[in-house]
């Protein structure tokens, strides 16, 4: 694998958390961003479990495979010598969102990897996951980690810039429509980082 091409979805579309495909030979993943940060981190290393264990094959597989990709995540966002050389013996919904924010994942997650990891009795893991739910970490994130920026799409419309190429010149190549093409690439620059204009020529915030 050479590097992964990392975009965020153009639309706010709830059911749809990721999706990856390869075209020639190249790795594609695509993030809905309008999801918490910690899901998108889990989202982006389920991608990556597709990759190294399934290269999208035999459609027939899929809950297993998505089964297997969910089990990837955890482990590589969680590694168990990591977890166990840190969480102390006595877990509690402290030690959850503690371990939330040093591993970069959501509650439930990290409660889940907990339990995977023995370190958690099903009855514990239960009762935390009812007392998470009613902390509202079952549909949210409170207290959400800062989202990862990519470096390289904040220089892209500085060097535009530049040149004074315009987003028509932009879009005319891949044959995108201009909203299109910001939706994929804006929200992975960061926020205060997505291209305005002066006339049609881009311009950095």
């Amino acid at each position: 694998m050479t590097g992964v091409r990392l975009f965020s979805l153009s639309e706010n579309t709830a059911s749809v958390n990721a999706f990856s495909f390869w075209r020639d030979d190249k790795p594609f993943i695509f993030l809905n961003n309008f999801k918490t940060v910690e899901s998108s981190i889990f989202d982006a290393a389920h991608e990556l479990g597709h990759f190294v264990m399934h290269k999208h094959g035999d459609p027939k597989e899929t809950r297993s495979a998505e089964r297997e990709a969910n089990s990837f995540a955890s482990t590589f966002l969680m590694p168990a010598k990591d977890v166990r050389a840190r969480i102390p013996r006595k877990v509690t919904i402290d030690t959850v969102l503690q371990g939330k924010l040093r591993w970069r994942v959501s509650a439930m997650a990290m409660a889940y990897r907990l339990n995977s990891l023995k370190l958690l009795s099903d009855w514990q893991y239960k009762s935390l996951c009812i007392e998470l739910g009613k902390r509202g970490y079952r549909s949210s994130e409170p207290h959400s980690i800062d989202r990862e920026t990519s470096l390289i799409w904040r220089k892209v419309p500085e060097q535009f810039w530049a040149e004074r190429t315009t987003k028509n010149d932009i879009a005319a190549d891949p044959h995108l429509p201009l909203d299109e093409l910001e939706g994929l690439i804006w929200n992975l620059a960061g926020v205060g980082q997505r291209p305005t204009t002066t006339g049609n020529v881009l311009r950095p915030v």
